[in-house]
């Protein structure tokens, strides 16, 4: 199954694709989307999508992970990285595709066992289980991390649900 991780954010959201067989995780790609910090609120929002819908489109994901994100002290701030995770959201719903949210301390404790991992942890951790992503920056670390949190939790999710029936 192929699934989508994506880290929201306004300047940049990072984006992770990986293939899960079973208890395999394969890397396939990550990247960026990067917005021009001089466009208006909107264009931003919609470049976001267009970039978006271009990962999912060529990739064509099974489901999909986004990363939940803590309020911020700027309220402005806030509510602009709240439109953009909107996006961020609404795109792979659009295409028909299942997401997921998870906590950062989930994805955490996921990754590296902790909650309170740091940014450095996450990264190394992330290329020791992929290790063909090569190296990556900060934002596609944490959206192939919330991938790989998804591709762990959302198997258990469905033996249990399988089990249940």
């Amino acid at each position: 199954m192929i699934i989508l991780g994506l880290d929201p954010g306004l300047q940049k959201t990072g984006w992770g694709v990986l293939m899960s067989e079973g208890n395999a995780l394969r890397f396939l790609a990550c990247g960026l989307v990067r917005t021009e910090a001089g466009a208006s609120l909107p264009e931003r929002l919609a470049t976001l999508h267009r970039g978006l819908s271009d990962i999912v489109e060529r990739w064509n994901p099974a489901c999909a992970a986004v990363e939940e994100t803590f309020v911020n002290r700027n309220p402005a701030s806030a509510l602009k990285l709240g439109q953009a995770r909107g996006v961020v959201l609404s795109v792979p719903a659009l295409h028909g595709i299942p997401v997921g949210e998870y906590a950062a301390n989930k994805v955490k404790k996921a990754i590296v066992g902790t909650g309170h991992a740091d940014k450095a942890q996450m990264g190394m951790m992330v290329r020791t289980l992929l290790p063909a992503c090569g190296a990556i920056g900060e934002d596609e670390a944490d959206a192939l991390a919330v991938a790989i949190c998804h591709a762990h939790y959302g198997a258990c999710g469905k033996r249990l649900a399988e089990a249940l029936a």
